[in-house]
């Protein structure tokens, strides 16, 4: 993350009927639990909750913790030396995440899966896949769902280790954004296209979603959320919610989140807001550019990890258990936004 970034989610979800909306007081830690019935959006379509539960019950669980590990052991491994946007690592990660891609039927979102970043010295690209969507009234709206590849490369030695290699920041968010990719790919079951973007030079200043941003405010894309992901690869402790969003008094996303959950999945943190957060990962330049719910998810709280920035952000560090059972669930929350009605998450 860019100078401390920060983001994540998490979910489980309603055994039928209608959601609920699980509402977290912004200003209590330890909100009192408020639920209301969602309504229909404006043209009076409803979320097909039935069909979105039948195909919960028969698809997951999306990942494992062995595999959490095996995506985790590369793209944090010494061979990437840290991933720094231009190098040679972050090439190899580009490679890894381009295969991921192919092997489940995720397609490129231009004419390749590179889109060449404008605004950085070195050769950099982000990397984007696509899933379109596979309703009529809901396919031109789109989701970007998102996490930045790259980290801060080599640094002066601690220990002997002079390779940051950034397993927290951000290879847990790119971890979770490729298995959510895969069942897409494999499933198909969004009615909204959704857009997975890996963003490079992120520490460099938000430089890759910066261009991502204006390039597609300049192509005219009708996008309807922004869903980023950081540094989720350590558990938050004594929280009665597992993950939080930036930005939380800005839209209605955490209650749709919570909604898709059925648990009080995402919560406030005091902290975030204190320290600026939101402005912080890649969720901020899709804001400035279309004035949209676009949040960061994350478990990263300032107290659960000690390693930002340090060589010490290694695999060995992660939980992966805790990361698989949050991609799991995750994935039916991301299905519930897409599939949910027309104007569902607005800004507040």
């Amino acid at each position: 993350m860019k100078r401390v970034s920060i983001y994540i989610l998490g979910l489980s979800f309603l055994a039928c009927g209608t959601p609920k909306l699980v509402v977290t007081n912004p200003e209590d830690v330890q909100p009192a639990r408020e639920e209301t019935t969602l309504q229909s959006g404006p043209d009076g379509l409803k979320a097909d909750t039935e069909k979105f539960n039948t195909a919960i019950a028969k698809s997951y669980p999306v990942t494992t913790s062995e595999e959490v590990g095996r995506i985790m052991g590369f793209l944090a491994s010494d061979e990437l030396q840290g991933r720094d946007t231009g190098s040679e690592g972050i090439e190899k990660a580009a490679v890894f995440i381009e295969n991921h891609f192919k092997a489940n039927d995720v397609a490129p979102y231009y004419e390749t899966y590179r889109d060449e970043l404008s605004n950085y010295t070195k050769p950099a690209f982000n990397v984007l896949g696509i899933v379109p969507g596979n309703d009529e009234l809901l396919k031109d709206e789109v989701i970007i769902v998102g996490a930045h590849y790259d980290h801060i490369g080599t640094m002066s030695p601690v220990a002997g280790d002079k390779v940051a290699n950034g397993a927290n920041d951000n290879a847990s968010g790119t971890t979770s954004v490729l298995e959510m990719a895969k069942y897409f790919g494999q499933h198909k079951t969004n009615k909204r296209t959704i857009i997975f973007a890996l963003f490079s030079a992120e520490e460099k200043g938000l430089l890759g979603s910066a261009h991502l941003a204006k390039r597609m405010k300049k192509e005219g894309v009708n996008l309807y959320a922004v869903l980023n992901f950081e540094m989720i690869g350590v558990p938050l402790q004594n929280k009665n919610y597992e993950v939080y969003i930036t930005g939380y008094e800005k839209s209605n996303l955490a209650e749709i989140s919570n909604a898709y959950s059925g648990a009080n999945l995402v919560g406030y943190l005091p902290t975030a807001k204190k320290n600026g957060l939101f402005a912080r990962s890649d969720n901020y330049p899709f804001y400035n550019e279309f004035k949209i719910p676009s949040h960061t998810y994350c478990t990263f709280d300032f107290t659960n990890f000690n390693f930002y920035h340090k060589p010490d952000d290694e695999v060995e560090q992660m939980d992966m258990s805790h990361m698989a059972n949050t991609i799991n669930k995750f994935t039916p929350m991301v299905e519930g936004i897409a599939n949910g009605p027309k104007g569902e998450i607005k800004m507040n």
